[in-house]
């Protein structure tokens, strides 16, 4: 009764972050398909002269859509492991690096953005801009590390627990 017990509450913490990576999932979906396109039709009657910086920006928004939903679905199997107690295995360890990767490439793409950025803060005369931008690339970077980080302390675990194996 009581392993059933403790099996429910683990099953019910991966199942509400799993509910929060599906709601992620989705609202970054509905952004991608229904904000997005209209938000980006006045652009040419707007901006004339500086057009193909929003159409830059919006091709590599697009583009940082796929390792988005690619870190997000490793994070769901990450969860899944955890519920198959396979949490301290070599797969665990891949997924992880996997969202270390897609965040990294996030960043990387948001990063090359800015000087897009720059071209319309300047032609706006909105500097905040720039900032809204570094921090679009800088909080995939902060994901990177610390799925980096937790690798690596997985990667210690793992050994230290087939040490422990073997030494009984």
């Amino acid at each position: 009764m009581r392993n059933t017990k403790l099996l429910l509450v683990d099953q019910g913490s991966t199942f509400f972050l799993k509910a929060a990576l599906l709601a992620i999932g989705l609202a970054a979906l509905a952004i991608c398909i229904f904000a997005l396109p209209p938000a980006w039709t006045h652009v040419p009657d707007e901006y004339p002269d500086i057009a193909y910086v929003f159409y830059a920006i919006f091709s590599a928004t697009y583009v940082a859509v796929i390792p988005f939903f690619t870190g997000l679905y490793q994070g769901f199997l990450l969860l899944e492991y955890i519920d198959e107690n396979k949490a301290f295995s070599e797969i665990s360890v891949r997924a992880l690096r996997r969202i270390a990767y897609c965040g990294t490439a996030i960043s990387a793409i948001f990063a090359a953005m800015l000087p897009f950025f720059y071209v319309w803060a300047q032609a706006d005369d909105a500097p905040g801009l720039i900032i809204i931008c570094m921090i679009l690339a800088l909080a995939p970077f902060a994901v990177a590390v610390a799925a980096s980080v937790f690798q690596r302390l997985l990667r210690q675990a793992i050994a230290m627990k087939s040490e422990n194996d073997l030494t009984v």
